[in-house]
């Protein structure tokens, strides 16, 4: 992580010269004055969403709590609803289209299903349940081929790696992940 983390200056050094490029660019096509209310409008539009995506947020989450339902779903529609309205609040017109798109429902159900993996890759399958329900996965019946291993004796540290297998063929099942809680 921390290695990811020193490309972040850099980064944005990257797209503050983007977005003074587009805007230079965007100026010399239609104007200046054109420009910077194009630039203000974007702005006070996502300051606008940003007030509505964070109360939505807060009001989702408290029902999902008071109803003892995951709150991980309504967290995540949040999270992405203010990543556009913060977007679109930035003074940049680049920054503006990626929050538009943001609000746009399929780029927002991808973003989402994003960030759930993400989240989910990182935490353990006990918080990823609390977080966002059981996970339905699937599960093949049959008889494993020849050069599948046996499981070994006794219990199997968490993590450990599974030990990769070949495919097995037969019914599907459909089944969740139920882990007992520790206490």
């Amino acid at each position: 992580m921390r290695r990811r983390l020193r490309f972040v200056p850099l980064v944005l050094l990257i797209a503050a010269v983007v977005e003074i490029a587009v805007f230079v660019l965007l100026g010399r096509s239609i104007g200046f004055g054109p420009t910077i209310l194009l630039a203000l409008v974007a702005s006070a539009a996502g300051l606008v969403l940003l007030r509505r995506e964070g109360l939505r947020a807060w009001r989702g989450f408290r029902t999902a709590a008071a109803s003892g339902q995951p709150p991980g779903s309504q967290v995540l529609d949040g999270l992405v609803g203010l990543a556009a309205g913060l977007l679109l609040a930035l003074p940049g017109l680049v920054s503006a289209v990626v929050g538009v798109l943001l609000v746009i429902p399929p780029v927002r159900r991808l973003a989402r299903r994003t960030v759930r993996v993400a989240t989910e890759r990182r935490v353990s399958s006990m918080v990823a349940g609390d977080l966002f329900g059981p996970r339905r996965v699937r599960v093949r019946r049959g008889q494993p081929s020849s050069s599948a291993t046996a499981p070994p004796d006794g219990p199997v540290s968490p993590q450990a790696p599974a030990a990769p297998g070949p495919a097995t063929t037969g019914e599907v099942v459909e089944g969740e992940i139920v882990e007992p809680r520790q206490r």
